[in-house]
């Protein structure tokens, strides 16, 4: 290994590390952001949030990598050329793509990486991932009734508390839904206490001095049926048994067995051509169930031949139906809509079921190609960001991550608009997935050939000096 690119690489690599953990975080935090109503009031241990933090920190890996090299790489070469080290290169004869010759070297290495990582080891997070969040969704809230508002963490309860003192809840009020809003039961007691049984599984509620209210709906007497009757009793204390499972019961990660999100390239060409054999059996028996049995009457012409010498051929319906008295135009109506209202909803479901199959293969072949998207997208980050850093001659943090967040925005739209497309089905997932990618590639290359020419693209006095020239023309004019 030569100096120079020995050199290039101590330029290079730590900016990439300390971008690449600054991206991780802050994708983190909105992935933390989103759920943080699955991990908030649980009452989890450390190890399930440890856990929970590494599987979605290998998630966040396809948005965080391509935004590090492209920060990466624009923060470096901006840095040489601020500091003239790309001139004095330059001028030792070394052209621009010499000079980026070690850090493209080593770029494709992270793309083959960051393949091998989405085909291998992301999957296998993805699924951990989402069977933990599963399991956190299912997890009842941790108990922390609040004094002056009701508190519906108990699934068919209702409770009201006034106020806390010293481990008393005082004025207590409960609903009781569980046996459906008609059987409501109300219970009211001036204090009382919770706590949790040995087995964890069950809140015993001990109420002093108070009174519950009971619809008897059900149990109406014979000599006044439509009246309505409530059962009401007193009590100086009284124990509830409320069922309150606060254990976390982790799913096991079969649950996420046929999902897309848990397979690799191998294992998603596999249920591509399987969902396309059933799609290519499935479509002829559908169109010819449509055809034959649900267009309106069909059905009942089947093997009827129509004999020309009595004009069956030449017979028109319009004739036959203006011919009927009014009841029995009514009745051919109200019979013909029924019809055609079953067919409907035959039809209706047949494309439903096929719809799911469709949209089934859409999304493999959309995690498909994102495999290959995102070591694509590294490349090209880089071949945008090295030249444009060349070009603009800044370093720092300012002006790199100004371009790099408005770089980076502009991919996410183009390539999330290319995604919601090939969801939709109103492209190819080829085409909607490669969409970034195809538009991003020219400006690559314009940004490259444009730093190895030192093109003035980016200074101001160059375009101040052209409307110098164009104000001059004008006024020769």
């Amino acid at each position: 290994m030569k100096k120079l690119d020995l050199y290039i690489y101590r330029q290079f690599f730590p900016v990439l590390v300390m971008t690449f953990f600054i991206c991780m975080l802050i994708f983190e935090m909105q992935f933390l952001w989103k759920h943080v109503a699955d991990l908030v009031g649980k009452g989890l241990s450390v190890g399930i949030l440890a856990e929970f933090l590494v599987y979605s920190s290998a998630t966040v890996v396809q948005m965080s990598l391509p935004l590090a090299i492209l920060l990466a790489s624009l923060m470096t070469f901006g840095n040489l050329g601020e500091n003239f080290e790309l001139t004095a290169m330059k001028s030792a004869g070394i052209s621009l793509f010499r000079i980026m010759l070690p850090v493209i070297v080593f770029i494709s290495m992270v793309c083959v990486g960051a393949f091998f990582f989405s085909n291998n080891i992301l999957p296998k997070a993805q699924t951990k991932l989402w069977t933990l969040v599963f399991s956190l969704r299912q997890k009842s809230p941790e108990l922390e009734i609040p004094a002056g508002e009701f508190y519906d963490g108990i699934q068919g309860y209702n409770i009201y508390v006034e106020s806390k003192e010293n481990g008393w809840l005082k004025n207590i009020m409960i609903y009781d839904f569980s046996k459906g809003f008609d059987n409501a039961t109300v219970t009211v007691a001036d204090s009382g206490k919770i706590a949790f049984t040995g087995d964890k599984k069950y809140l015993l509620l001990t109420l002093l001095r108070g009174e519950s209210f009971e619809n008897a709906k059900q149990q109406r007497m014979s000599y006044a049926p439509n009246s309505t009757l409530y059962w009401r009793q007193n009590f100086k204390n009284k124990d509830i048994l409320l069922d309150f499972n606060s254990d976390f019961k982790r799913f096991d990660e079969s649950v996420m067995h046929g999902q897309y999100v848990s397979k690799n390239a191998t294992e998603l060409l596999h249920t591509i051509d399987s969902i396309n054999i059933l799609i290519n059996q499935q479509m002829p028996l559908l169109a010819n169930n449509m055809i034959t049995y649900n267009y309106l009457g069909r059905e009942r012409l089947q093997g009827f031949q129509p004999d020309d010498s009595k004009g069956d051929s030449k017979m028109k319906f319009d004739s036959i139906f203006t011919r009927m008295n009014m009841p029995d135009k009514q009745r051919v109506v109200s019979e013909t809509m029924n019809i055609a209202r079953q067919k409907k909803e035959s039809n209706s479901v047949n494309a439903a079921t096929f719809g799911d199959t469709i949209s089934k293969l859409r999304q493999h072949q959309i995690e498909l190609y994102r495999k290959f998207t995102l070591s694509f997208a590294c490349l090209i980050f880089f071949f945008i960001g090295a030249p444009l850093g060349a070009i603009i001659r800044k370093g720092g943090l300012g002006m790199p991550i100004v371009t790099s967040v408005l770089m980076f925005i502009f991919y996410y739209i183009i390539d999330n608009t290319g995604f919601k497309m090939a969801r939709e089905g109103l492209w190819e997932a080829w085409r909607g997935m490669l969409l970034s990618s195809a538009v991003l590639l020219p400006i690559g290359i314009f940004l490259t050939s444009k730093a190895a020419a030192d093109a003035t693209l980016f200074r101001t006095e160059s375009y101040l000096l052209m409307w110098e020239k164009i104000k001059t023309f004008f006024r020769k004019r």
